[in-house]
């Protein structure tokens, strides 16, 4: 019987996705499942939960232990062949309303704030110095595991690790298993296209670029794909908000793998202050994360009792993490996109960067394949999110304040809102919001 561990495992639906999905793989169902939080309240709901998951979906074959606190946390990790990151450091309140609040006193908005801007930056350097707690645990108490990072910012924890830590580490989004089903029912060509659709992703996180997409006689579907697209962009359906997706298969010619609220944020084009009739063409919904948040909350409160009630079933979903471990236990190849570094897989792009790549999982782990160069326009666009992240990374690994402000100042959304001096500013002011949740920066 093997392991697995789930840090952050109050984040109770997700925990259930990826232990669900687990228990109903035959290699992995008689795994030990380790629950780690530590927040007392929300660990037990989330034991009480798997438990009875494992009782309803797996006849009770897994053994579901608990572990509360930093105290505990290298037990939960003792052993563990996969550890499974969850964790949100600092939640929605404080710390989320924070990366939100003081950047509007600014005059700087943002959608999701979770992976780039301002917010991401500073999600990743009150995040990175618990996942470098992590790394010393499991270097002692298992140093040949896995680590599954499903915490944003994505390229920046997961670089930090790859980087910086002795840890196994792939990071693993929700995205790109969906991108280009999703693309094609948005374009009514769902029903159309002869299945199995053959497809090629690349870049970064959350702008991984669909590179290649044919049916299964060979057609390239891109010339019909940008046709439909265009056609959407000059006369929008009323309740269509994909459409900054879309205007990068426009002005770029590539769909890319994660949503236009998101999209929106990751650069210098849509959201401006001096533009503001561009919020509404393009259907950008600002402060959109803190809307979720809550509304999750919420959501929470009135699920949960039939959760802890036991009144709980599952399907195996699409989530990577059930696969890559059944494929390492199994040795049945399975094809993942990862986050990866940037080991020459993708040369136009710095090798000290994480990537989101092709990806062959077997009994030898998480193998990256070689994509070789983007298209010109593509790989630009995701060295402008490389740069900060990069930078942010430099920032945690140093300590040094230097590199806080110039990753702001290279964040494409938010240099191209505000001043040199309002970004330092803006910095010091959310460095000072964050303390406790911060080291000291020199």
């Amino acid at each position: 019987m093997g392991k697995i561990t789930f840090m952050g495992a109050g984040s109770t639906v997700f925990a259930k996705n990826v232990i669900g999905d687990s228990m109903m793989s035959e290699a992995l169902r008689d795994f030990e499942f380790a629950l780690y939080d530590i927040d007392a309240e929300r660990l037990e709901e989330s034991y009480i939960m798997v438990n009875a998951l494992n009782k309803n979906v797996n006849e009770g074959r897994a053994r579901v232990t608990k572990y509360l606190g930093v105290a505990n946390r290298k037990d939960a990790l003792r052993g563990a062949d996969f550890v499974v990151n969850a964790i949100q450091v600092g939640l929605y309140d404080p710390c989320t309303i924070i990366d939100f609040e003081v950047p509007k006193k600014y005059g700087l908005r943002q959608t999701i704030a979770d992976t780039l801007g301002i917010g991401g930056i500073f999600r990743a350097l009150r995040t990175i110095p618990v996942l470098q707690d992590f790394a010393e645990d499991m270097a002692q108490v298992c140093p040949r595991a896995l680590f599954l990072n499903y915490t944003n910012p994505m390229a920046m924890l997961s670089g930090y690790m790859q980087r910086y830590t002795d840890v196994n580490t792939v990071g693993l989004c929700h995205s790109v298993q969906v991108c280009s089903s999703h693309l094609l029912k948005k374009l009514g060509m769902a029903d159309s296209v002869k299945r199995p659709i053959r497809e090629k992703i690349a870049g970064i996180n959350h702008m991984a670029w669909l590179l290649e997409i044919e049916d299964a006689d060979g057609n390239d579907l891109y010339p019909e794909i940008r046709r439909r697209a265009c056609e959407i962009l000059e006369n929008p359906p009323e309740d269509f908000k994909d459409l900054v997706r879309y205007e990068y298969i426009r002005r770029f010619g590539y769909y890319c793998t994660e949503s236009s609220e998101h999209n929106a944020e990751y650069n210098n084009l849509f959201i401006k202050s001096k533009y503001p009739e561009l919020i509404e063409r393009y259907r950008i919904p600002l402060d959109e994360y803190p809307r979720r948040c809550i509304k999750q909350i919420a959501g929470w409160k009135e699920a949960k009792q039939k959760y802890i009630d036991g009144n709980i079933e599952h399907n195996r979903s699409k989530e990577y993490a059930s696969r890559i471990m059944e494929a390492i236990v199994t040795d049945v190849p399975y094809k993942i996109g990862g986050n990866v570094l940037n080991t020459g897989l993708i040369t136009n792009l710095p090798s000290d960067a994480c990537v989101e790549v092709p990806c062959l999982v077997n009994k030898m782990g998480v193998q990256p394949t070689v994509v070789g160069r983007l298209p010109v326009q593509l790989a630009a666009m995701n060295m402008t999110n490389i740069n900060p992240q990069l930078l942010t990374i430099e920032a945690a690994h140093t300590l040094k304040k230097d590199y806080i402000y110039q990753a702001a100042m290279l964040d494409p959304h938010t240099s191209s809102e505000l001043s040199i001096d309002d970004i330092v500013a803006l910095c010091d002011d959310l460095i000072e919001a964050h303390k406790g949740w911060l080291p000291q920066y020199h």
